[in-house]
């Protein structure tokens, strides 16, 4: 008896020891910014639950490739920002394989394409393939994001193929920012440019600026954003893995924290906790089913800390 009730202790205690040793490698939550700004801004909600819940976001910018291959080896947790159609081949090479888990849809009605300003679109240019008929205005040029970005593999295709008579074009891969300013740039000097652009995102109020059609092909119609982690990070996380399930925004919502951002120059942080304090609503259905790092009730702990 003695042997049984001593090995029974010995038991619980290496199983309260695993579980404790789970909890601790769950409290760093290793996530992936792009340098979008929408993602900067899901990111930064996450943080500020995560945060209020006893965890902590560890947030690194990486190029989409890293972070896809960052998921399937286990070196970043969550992905905010798998932007579909337009990361259709990351998801074939990874989540639809299962090295990669696709938790949760957080957001609808995306647009991703080629954008122009008003005046260009005035000009004629409404589709994919007006565009070579001003091939010397453009200068033969395309302006996108960060190199490796889905959307500039998109483009790459477009040119390699000559597709729409845009072999000839050149792809100027930039930072989300360095792009914008090229843009800003050209609208200044009513320059003719042509340039990726999406929603959400301020662009869309900063310029008066028109969607090109005929590329659904490459870019697809409207769609949709989903939340990825590595493959089991639910199960060995559950409670942060059922915030996440949890979490789904609104185009208002992250233009809202885009636009303070770019606006009054605060944090992503601040902007974030801002638009939270003046939304409380949110938090009942983010917050359902989750506990706090160490099991308390999780709506109290979140609103303390706003």
């Amino acid at each position: 008896m003695q042997r049984l009730s001593t090995a029974l202790v010995a038991g619980l205690l290496a199983l309260g020891s695993a579980s404790a040793g789970a909890e601790q490698r769950c409290e760093t939550v290793k996530m992936a910014d792009p340098g979008w700004s929408d993602i900067a801004a899901t990111n930064a909600i996450t943080g500020v639950l995560l945060d209020g819940l006893g965890y902590k976001a560890k947030v690194d910018t990486l190029a989409v490739p890293i972070i896809f291959g960052g998921l399937k080896d286990g070196q970043v947790d969550v992905f905010l920002g798998n932007w579909m159609p337009a990361q259709q081949g990351f998801y074939d090479k990874f989540v639809a394989t299962g090295e990669v888990t696709q938790l949760a849809k957080n957001l609808d009605g995306t647009e991703f394409t080629l954008a122009v300003p008003d005046y260009v679109w005035d000009a004629g240019v409404h589709d994919f393939a007006d565009l070579n008929r001003f091939a010397g205005q453009f200068d033969k040029k395309i302006f996108g994001i960060g190199a490796g970005a889905p959307a500039n593999l998109s483009l790459k295709a477009i040119i390699s193929k000559n597709d729409f008579d845009l072999g000839q074009w050149k792809l100027i891969e930039s930072s989300e920012q360095a792009m914008l300013a090229e843009v800003s740039r050209a609208v200044k000097k009513q320059k003719f440019v042509t340039f990726l652009g999406w929603t959400p995102h301020p662009m869309n109020v900063q310029l008066n600026m028109r969607y090109l059609k005929g590329g659904e092909k490459y870019f697809g119609a409207t769609g949709s954003v989903y939340t990825l982690t590595r493959k089991g990070y639910a199960q060995a996380c559950p409670n942060v893995g059922q915030l996440l399930s949890n979490l789904s925004f609104t185009q208002a919502m992250e233009n809202s924290i885009m636009a303070e951002v770019l606006n009054k120059k605060v944090s992503n942080a601040e902007a974030a906790k801002a638009w939270i304090k003046a939304n409380p609503q949110v938090l009942e259905q983010w917050l359902d089913g989750v506990k706090t790092v160490d099991g308390q009730e999780a709506l109290a702990a979140v609103r303390a800390k706003l």
